[in-house]
């Protein structure tokens, strides 16, 4: 129940039918008895910067969950950055702290990472293709990078955004061979749709899974639905398969303790969102 002490978690995107943290943290809080929330705010980019000045002067605000098309334009509306976020060049959490000051983070990396390693993937000396070089293929690759991988290839539409990664993970983690500009997924050994390929139903699929190995790691981050085209299509080669929500999990521990919340583990996300 929200009331007048509630804290609140704005959820700030566009489009939001796809938001699924407030079904999942909302009832973690509620379960924990502790009076939070997560509110989901549909704003659209022209909007967007004097929104979000805006939503942090509310009183009652701890912080921001930010997804697209968001990312990216909220490195510079805040006061400091993570080295994470600096890395990832995009941010998906904002906390306002007691000096009323805004610090970005950035979570999706480490999401995505925490649901391959429970997995049982080990992706030393491995070979990674991430598809999609924006807010979430980023952080994605940024994580990946600091895990002994022996190669990184990327890619995007946005020729120009895949290198400028390139450029980042180079800097922090010289030792990693990166690749920009093929999609070509023969050779690797973990694929990535870190794109928004998927959430229609007429999408293409993000590469030509006849070339995605049968003993392949295939992770989405697509949320529309658990099991995306492009999963089933790998899945029914051999592959091993990561679900968007698996990520999404993953990451909200983090996200809550960010924000000051502790305790939460993705079992106990589950569990609170299971009705008896």
């Amino acid at each position: 129940m929200i009331s007048g002490t509630t804290t609140l978690i704005a959820h700030l995107g566009y489009p939001t039918h796809t938001f699924k943290s407030s079904l999942i943290c909302n009832p973690w809080f509620d379960k924990n008895g502790i009076d939070a929330a997560v509110v989901p705010m549909g704003i659209k980019a022209e909007d967007y910067p004097d929104f979000f000045r805006a939503v942090f002067t509310l009183t009652n605000i701890r912080g921001a969950l930010v997804t697209m098309p968001h990312k990216v334009t909220t490195m510079e509306l805040v006061d400091e950055i993570s080295p994470t976020a600096a890395i990832a060049g995009a941010t998906n959490a904002v906390l306002r702290r007691e000096d009323g000051s805004l610090l970005a983070d950035q979570f999706d990396g480490a999401g995505f990472v925490r649901g391959m390693l429970r997995k049982g993937f080990d992706p030393s000396g491995k070979r990674a293709l991430v598809v999609g070089s924006g807010g979430v293929g980023s952080p994605i690759a940024a994580s990946l990078a600091g895990l002994g991988l022996a190669e990184i290839g990327l890619y995007d539409p946005n020729a120009a955004a895949s290198r400028a990664l390139a450029r980042r993970i180079g800097v922090h983690y010289p030792d990693v061979k990166v690749v920009a500009g093929s999609k070509d997924s023969d050779g690797y050994d973990l694929i990535v749709n870190a794109t928004p390929l998927g959430m229609k139903d007429d999408d293409p699929l993000p590469v030509d899974v006849d070339r995605v190995a049968p003993g392949a790691y295939v992770g989405d981050v697509v949320l529309k639905a658990d099991m995306t085209p492009f999963l089933q299509a790998a899945k029914d080669k051999g592959c091993t398969v990561q679900v968007g929500s698996d990520m999404l999990f993953e990451l909200i521990p983090a996200y809550l303790e960010f924000f000051g919340f502790e305790g939460a583990t993705p079992g106990g996300l589950r569990a609170a969102t299971e009705r008896p």
